[in-house]
Formats: C-alpha cells, structure tokens, sequence
C-alpha cells in the first residue's frame, strides 16, 4: 500500500459545511494540508437552535464552493487524492446525505476509493492526527449530540463503557444558555460567565452520580437551572447560575470519568494509560483543566485535540477514512446515510428508555 495517503474529507452532519485535505506523514501522524469549515450559526440564530431543513438547504449551496477550496488551499489537484471519506451517520439524514453524496460523486467520477465514516470515530481517531497514541485508549466524546465513554481497542474496534440516558452535554450547556438569554449556540458564552459568578451560589443536583456506573444524566440538572432561571433578579445573577452549572457539570464528569477509568483498567493492565477527550465541549478550558488533574490523579495521559479540531470539522473524516483505508475498510457507492450509527453495535440503545440503575 502506498505510503503518506492523501485523502479528501467532507462533513455535514448537522450545521457546519466542511471539507478537508489531510496527508499520512511518514511518522504516522497526520498534516491537515487544507480544513475548510462554514458555520450556519447566523441561519439558525434567530430559532435557537438547528433547524434541519435550513441547515440542508445551507450545505447543498456551499458544498460545491467548500470542496473546491479544500482543494485549491491544498495546492494538490484532484487526481493526487487516494480517496474520499464523507461522513455518512450519525446526524441529521437531510443534512448527511449532502456531502454523503457529494463524495460518492467525486469517488464515482474518479474511480478513487471512498470510506463512509462515522461521526464518532471521527472524533474518536483525531488526536492521532497531531500526536502518537497507541491503542487501546479511554475516550471521552462531549459534544453536542453525544455523550459517552468508550474504549478504544482500535480502528472499528470499540467498547461502550457508558452513556448520557438523556441529554448530552452539549445540549445541556445550548438549552442552559438559552434559558439565560444567550444566543444561541451559548456554551461557550457559558464559560465565559462563569469566570464572573460565585460557583457556590446555586445548589444544584447531580443526577445519578452515585449509581448506574459510568452513565451519565443532564435533564434533571437542566430542569433545576429552568427553576432557578425563573427567579433571578439580576445580570450577577445569571453570572453566578452560569458558574455554578458550570462546577456541577465538572464534579459529574469528574465523578463519572473517575469510575469510567476504573472500568477501562479492569480487565487488563495497560503500559500507558492514555484518555483522550474530544467533541465540542472539550474546548472548555474548564472542563479540560478539572480533567487533567483527574488524569495526573489516576496516572493517565490526558490527550486533547486542538480546539479547532474538537468541534465538527472534515480533517478528523479525512483521518479517519486513512486509517479505515489502511485496514482495507472500503466501502461501495451504495452506502446510505444512518440517523443513528453507535460505535458499539452490540451496546444497548439507553436514551429514553430502558437503562437499568
């Protein structure tokens, strides 16, 4: 197999139009030659949140501007990629099936491989793009539409150790903002806040933290901040709501990542015990400080991804489509988009319904 791959990458899962070249380096690692991503943010703004309609509307009128971008920042040509990777699932299928078929044309027309990727091994696979890291590994995926531990055992090769049984904790930090009168998306204005609030001034709830293992819960946090939102007679206020949301969500993780651990070193010891956190909410410095001294405490390596690389982004989908090339996981221009797609086919379905505590 050819060395130093080169792959084209596109992204539209939910709201950011994105492509990405990205070359195999001789050392392992990966170099991000172009990543191009459109925010919808300003379309969607005034709804407070993701309309999926819009945001499919959004990317069938950039993705062809994206790509081509992608590819003139890449100062390569078309004919230099060795294949294409396009997120094919999880997300919203009006919105996966635009860059799942816009790679599948390019693939077609080119007779080059194409990889249909998984959001969530994307994510899960792009740290290895700036750093070394052996297998097996702990991962953390915070974002928006996901919350969940998993090990990581290799390339298509994952174990879920837990899951939010509600909201993730992205969604958590949207709807907590909203309820203060940010705009919407309102995490980060979250952290932000919090540095002007007193921490301590809210007591508010930790839902299953001491059972159901490495589970996790936010809609009971969240109904208590809409209880406490209603009451609150200022802008300081809101600032010490903000902080104290803020330091519970860190002393659940920290509780929660804490047993997570535990399960990850239960069945075998490992010569480097590493934990990488990725997704959209590991840009919290915050919540990435609490997590590293967790790490220093339990004797792991705490990796993170650059923070341009924790939000969606189609760099991660090239990565990921290497890697799954190099194990000859190559799939035909038949692949249709998946809604729901879990790392761990054989891990129960717990959102909504039926986790036993």
């Amino acid at each position: 197999m050819k060395k130093n791959l080169t792959f084209l990458g596109i992204e539209t899962s939910c709201d950011e139009t994105a492509a990405s070249v990205v070359q195999e380096k001789a050392d392992g690692t990966g170099k991000i030659l172009s990543n191009i991503v459109s925010s919808q943010v300003e379309e969607h703004k005034e709804f407070g949140g993701v309309v999926p309609e819009i945001a499919a509307r959004a990317h069938v009128e950039k993705i062809g501007f994206i790509i081509k971008k992608a590819i003139k920042n890449s100062k390569l040509h078309l004919k230099n990629i060795d294949g294409i990777a396009a997120t094919a699932g999880p997300g919203l299928m009006v919105c996966l099936t635009v860059g799942l078929n816009a790679g599948k044309a390019i693939a077609g027309s080119l007779n080059k491989p194409f990889i249909a990727v998984n959001h969530l091994e994307g994510h899960a696979l792009s740290p290895k793009i700036n750093k070394k890291i052996e297998f097996p590994y702990l991962f953390l995926l915070i974002s928006g539409g996901h919350t969940q531990f998993l090990k990581v055992n290799g390339v298509n090769k994952y174990k879920r150790l837990g899951t939010t049984i509600d909201d993730a904790l992205g969604e958590a930090f949207d709807k907590t903002a909203k309820l203060l009168g940010i705009e919407f998306p309102g995490g980060p204005k979250i952290e932000e806040w919090a540095k002007k609030g007193d921490e301590n001034f809210f007591k508010l709830p930790k839902p299953i933290i001491n059972r159901g293992g490495c589970n996790l819960s936010f809609a009971g946090l969240k109904t208590a901040v809409l209880r406490a939102s209603i009451k609150l007679k200022s802008k300081k206020e809101k600032y010490h709501l903000a902080a104290s949301f803020q330091k519970t969500i860190n002393e659940i993780l920290y509780k929660k990542t804490k047993v997570a651990m535990d399960e990850f070193l239960k069945h075998k010891k490992h010569k480097k015990n590493t934990f990488v956190i990725a997704g959209g909410v590991a840009s919290n410095l915050a919540i990435r400080e609490n997590l590293i001294r967790l790490s220093e405490e339990k004797n792991f390596i705490p990796v993170f991804p650059p923070v341009h690389l924790c939000s969606d982004n189609a760099a991660m989908i090239a990565w990921a489509g290497i890697e799954r090339y190099k194990i000859k996981l190559i799939d035909d221009l038949k692949f249709t988009a998946k809604a729901r797609w879990p790392l761990d086919s054989s891990a129960p379905f717990m959102k909504g319904a039926g986790l036993k505590l």
